[in-house]
């Protein structure tokens, strides 16, 4: 009996979550704009995996240097196209990542605490988390200005 009220449970959270409606902020963003904005994404993605893993093994040296490839210098790096079609708020809060990830490898060369950059990044993903939250990628037609729906970022 008990596991077909699990059955039942289940059936109903995952239907209850499929009918939702995604009330995220659209960025209309023509193919090679949301191209440039995932690859960053990715990027983050593939540096934070690569810092944890050299916190796994306390090598402060690597996550210093990993955490400073996606500073404020990666974000400078072809951007200006962006910024007058991302909103603000949302510009905003990628520097801010940017900016943490600066700062977690000055603190990771200078106090060398695995620790206390577990706490920064987890403040760091914290914003990255409140981003996807808030916001999704659709393409715009070229000949309609119209948006569709990208299949490479739905959530």
């Amino acid at each position: 009996m008990r596991n077909i009220l699990a059955i039942a449970l289940i059936l109903i959270a995952s239907t209850a979550t499929g009918n939702e409606v995604d009330t995220r902020r659209i960025l209309p963003l023509t193919e090679h704009q949301r191209d440039h904005v995932l690859t960053e994404m990715r990027a983050l993605l593939s540096g934070t995996q690569n810092i944890l893993d050299a916190l796994s093994e306390e090598n402060m040296i690597v996550v210093a240097r990993e955490a400073r490839s996606l500073g404020v210098g990666m974000a400078h790096k072809g951007e200006d196209h962006l910024k007058a079609v991302l909103p603000k708020e949302f510009m905003q809060m990628g520097m801010s990542v940017h900016k943490a990830f600066d700062q977690i490898a000055a603190d990771a060369e200078s106090m060398q605490d695995p620790k206390h950059t577990l706490r920064q990044m987890s403040k760091a993903m914290q914003t990255c988390n409140a981003c996807h939250a808030s916001y999704q990628i659709r393409l715009k037609e070229h000949s309609t200005g119209q948006e569709t729906q990208s299949p490479h970022h739905q959530h």
